[in-house]
């Protein structure tokens, strides 16, 4: 029997085929081999998606005892001097990375996406009744939709085509209504693949973004935004946590049936700490954080998102058996949506995709097809594992 695990890019094997039986003694030096090994795939996952295996690493050391406190962060009260260090530490660096200025807070909620598309017509609407919206693919339309249970929301631009949503209107089509509370766009599509590059400046009216997807793959000017939101589980870290930078000034329109754990006032007034937050979900995020700074911050994470998504692109391009949709200039960094020409060799892709240790690559099912997320975590050695399977799936069929 020959066994193999992979760390990082090196391949290490074990060939135990001439040992005649497995005693107690040898089967733990394997299992501690293996354990110190960390076998691990290349995860593609649209979320939850990769985390980088350093800050896992730091996780699970300081899983029992943080920093010399004898407890878990799970277990630790979250308005004590150990927890209140983690989430000072993490809005600090959050407010670094992305150059947040004064004008705007950082909240810890939750809820995910989904729920903000609730949350924020709730927050924001206040007297006005219309939100505009730039519907861009699957997500902007299920916040459009559910927007329509508080107020009247307005369709201001649609992206759709006859091949679906493959590009985001520009700015000269939006047609907003005439007094909108706010206008709402989803800046990177995770279904569609569709990303938006250039970000108007709406003046008064307060622009409100979706940024789930892609926050923290590339610099951002956050004057620009009145909100900006996103679930953790893409490039933040784990699941639990949704990251709200609001307007100092737009803290005080809420409807009254908001519920009071979701209310920004409430919530800014209470540092986050209205309610219990997901306290291992903040302390993930902040390792995150400083993972991403370790890495020279958004300037150099986008240039190595560049360049991974250049590579998957180009393969895509170059060949007539694998086929993405989306206007070049709205292809999304984060996730790309393809298809097989001959879509009856979708499950044998997969299943050679598997076996290679590539996972997480089927298309999301209101789509179809395959759709590769690679996020800020997933390393330019597993695209260029993706490439080479591709490649050699289009010569060979396997």
């Amino acid at each position: 029997m020959a066994v193999c695990a992979r760390r990082a890019n090196s391949h290490f094997f074990l060939d135990v085929r001439t040992r005649p039986s497995f005693d107690p003694p040898f089967i733990r030096v394997c299992k501690s081999y293996f354990r110190d090994l960390q076998m691990r795939v290349f995860n593609f996952s649209a979320g939850p998606a990769a985390i980088p295996e350093e800050v896992l690493r730091q996780a699970a050391d300081e899983m029992l005892d943080w920093q010399g406190s004898g407890m878990s962060v799970m277990e630790m009260s979250h308005r004590g001097t150990e927890f209140t260090s983690i989430h000072e530490a993490a809005l600090t660096d959050l407010r670094d990375l992305l150059k947040v200025p004064a004008s705007h807070r950082i909240l810890f909620l939750q809820g995910g996406g989904i729920g903000e598309n609730a949350i924020v017509p709730m927050n924001l609407l206040g007297r006005k009744q219309t939100a505009d919206f730039v519907v861009t693919g699957s997500w902007s339309t299920k916040s459009f939709k559910e927007s329509q249970k508080y107020g009247t929301p307005h369709l201001a631009a649609n992206g759709k085509t006859e091949e679906g949503f493959t590009r985001v209107p520009a700015f000269s089509e939006w047609k907003l209504s005439d007094d909108p509370a706010y206008v709402h766009l989803c800046s990177n599509e995770t279904i569609d693949g569709v990303e938006t590059f250039e970000i108007p400046d709406l003046g008064d009216i307060p622009l409100v973004a979706d940024a789930s997807s892609h926050i923290l793959s590339r610099p951002m000017d956050i004057a620009k935004f009145g909100v900006l939101f996103g679930g953790a589980q893409k490039n933040i870290g784990m699941a639990g946590v949704t990251v709200v930078i609001v307007r100092e000034d737009l803290l005080d329109r809420a409807l009254p049936i908001c519920p009071s754990a979701f209310e920004w006032k409430i919530v800014a007034e209470n540092n986050s700490m209205y309610n219990t937050p997901p306290t291992y979900a903040i302390y993930i995020a902040g390792l995150v954080f400083k993972w991403l700074k370790k890495q020279g911050g958004l300037e150099a994470i986008e240039s190595r998102n560049v360049e991974k998504a250049k590579l998957l692109y180009d393969t895509i391009d170059s060949s007539d058996f694998y086929v993405n949709k989306v206007e070049r200039q709205n292809r999304s960094r984060m996730n790309v949506p393809f298809f097989l020409a001959d879509e009856s060799r979708n499950t044998d892709f997969l299943a050679g995709a598997k076996a290679r240790g590539l996972l997480q690559l089927k298309g999301h099912k209101s789509v179809g097809g395959m759709r590769a997320s690679i996020y800020n975590a997933v390393p330019i050695e597993g695209v260029n594992a993706l490439v080479d399977y591709m490649k050699e799936f289009e010569r060979t069929g396997a």
